[in-house]
């Protein structure tokens, strides 16, 4: 029960949960709160003040790999927000009024179930996480999706401080019935919306989110490296087909490790479902069609999108450019349908079986330039840590572990094979494979996703797999750059206390949450 000035508020409270985290950091034992309103949230934070507890605020749960849970031992209790689940402006979204305003437990499956349902000409930046994944809460932290930055997607939120305070940003301060709340981004005045992200100065309880309206062709634009020395050329030349935007969508170029991973769980599959096969035959099997469609260092996936001409231009384009260093293939679902039908059916000659074990891989995978999310990179990781029979969202109660060392880096090819591959290297020092993908996502700058695995029950292993992303990390910064995303273990390596920056940082949060009650030590000081 929380008392607040109207009366007694009854909020849910499930004591004594345990709450599991991949980054194999401890897993969270106390006090979860799970809010089904913004008066509730307000509640919960003004007792959290009165009582001098502090709050961590979750949308899904489901940032995996940066740690989406307080540390194990921490005095805090969790909020989690999964339960304001709501399209607020449902009725009012349309092709001429492309914004969605959503609560941060409004998954990616959900609004593009939605969309698909009541409004198929509208879509919007996926990422390649799970379909449970929350939109809101990842655009908060950075996430990048298939066409871009999800922080160029979020604005005029609706949040409640950590003095409690219920505040909108831009336009919303008008109004959700003023014509300007849900379309101008800008408002009147300092823009608040980028102190919350990474910010831990409130909670957001709902946000604007941009919707796109369906292109008339889109096609995925896949390139296999043929020379790994041509890696520095193969990245400037993509990003100049960024820059001038030909190739619109983020480009991601993953290294061998990254590309045999998104695919083993489909071609596994498909050689039980189409091929019978079981046990350490299929183990075997699996191998060998994964060494045949996917033996490259280096392999790309970007998109094209517009009319038919100006798909076909752009296509012309990145053949003439790219065709001397890298195989081009362009693909679409009339080439993948096609495709996997002639193959399967003669699925009895090796290479058929193998391609179209590919395509049926890859099919979920290409959905992601069209705003179809799926959970087929979280799938893949289930299984390799044999537990393919859960759903993805339950990939904690796998014994999955994953660490993400993700840094930002200018648009310089040179640099950037040249640090991916030192990062490569120190990996190796600790019997570690780095899991590597570079992606164009502006027009001036790249960032590199990479992660470590490991098996979370094996104590040594989780020791050994943070030394590694702690040398990992202090490469980064020897290079003079800063990861673009951090983990909750990594904030007192990025948060400097002899930093200008940093100390501002903490001004601000003395202004949103004197009391500090938000997330202590989340992209700021602890105290």
């Amino acid at each position: 029960m929380l008392g607040n000035a109207t009366g007694v508020l009854k909020v849910n409270v499930d004591q004594s949960i345990l709450a599991k985290d991949v980054t194999g950091a401890g897993a969270f034992s106390g006090v979860v709160h799970r809010p089904k309103s913004v008066a509730e949230v307000q509640a919960l934070v003004l007792e959290a003040r009165r009582r001098k507890i502090a709050l961590h605020p979750t949308s899904t749960g489901l940032n995996w790999g940066y740690g989406h849970m307080p540390q194990a031992g921490s005095d805090i209790e969790l909020m989690d927000l999964s339960g304001l689940d709501r399209i607020l402006n449902a009725d009012q979204i349309s092709v001429s009024n492309p914004v969605a305003v959503i609560e941060p437990g409004v998954t990616q499956g959900q609004l593009s179930d939605f969309l698909l349902r009541h409004h198929p000409g509208l879509f919007f930046n996926v990422t390649g996480s799970a379909r449970n994944s929350s939109i809101v809460g990842n655009a908060l932290d950075r996430g990048v999706g298939y066409l871009g930055p999800r922080r160029d997607d979020l604005f005029g939120m609706e949040l409640v401080t950590g003095a409690g305070t219920v505040l909108s940003t831009g336009f919303r301060r008008l109004g959700d019935a003023s014509p300007l709340a849900h379309c101008h981004p800008f408002g009147l005045g300092p823009m608040l919306d980028g102190l919350f992200f990474q910010g831990n100065f409130g909670v957001v309880t709902s946000a604007c989110f941009k919707l796109l309206p369906r292109p008339a062709k889109q096609v995925a634009v896949s390139l296999a490296l043929l020379n790994e020395r041509d890696l520095p050329r193969f990245i400037d030349l993509l990003a100049g087909l960024k820059r001038e935007k030909v190739m619109g969508s983020v480009t991601h170029i993953g290294n061998r490790a990254r590309t045999r991973s998104s695919l083993m769980y489909g071609i596994v599959q498909y050689l039980e479902t189409q091929g019978g096969l079981s046990g350490g035959e299929l183990t075997r099997e699996a191998d060998r069609v994964l060494a045949l469609v996917a033996p490259d260092q280096w392999t790309s996936l970007g998109g094209i999108a517009g009319t038919a001409k100006q798909v076909k231009a752009a296509m012309d384009e990145v053949r003439s450019r790219m065709g001397e260093v890298a195989r081009v293939m362009f693909i679409d679902d009339f080439k993948l349908d096609l495709g996997y039908a002639v193959l399967n059916r003669f699925r009895f000659i090796p290479w058929a079986k193998a391609n179209a074990a590919a395509i049926s891989a890859i099919r979920p995978l290409h959905g992601l330039a069209a705003g179809i999310p799926t959970d087929a990179a979280i799938d893949n990781l289930l299984w390799r840590f044999g537990r393919s029979d859960l759903p993805a969202e339950r990939l904690a109660d796998s014994n999955c572990g994953m660490l993400f060392i993700s840094p930002a880096l200018p648009m310089d090819g040179a640099f950037a094979a040249r640090l991916v591959a030192r990062m490569t290297e120190i990996a190796a020092g600790f019997a570690h494979d780095l899991y590597v993908t570079v992606n164009i996502e502006t027009d001036n700058s790249m960032v590199a996703v990479t992660n470590l695995l490991f098996d979370r029950a094996d104590a040594a292993a989780v020791e050994r797999a943070h030394r590694c992303a702690g040398a990992l990390h202090a490469e980064v910064k020897a290079q003079g750059l800063e990861v673009y995303r951090a983990r909750v273990d990594m904030m007192p390596e990025v948060v400097s206390a002899d930093s200008d920056y940093w100390k501002v940082i903490r001004q601000l949060k003395a202004v949103f949450d004197p009391d500090n009650i938000i997330s202590p030590g989340r992209y700021n000081f602890q105290n």
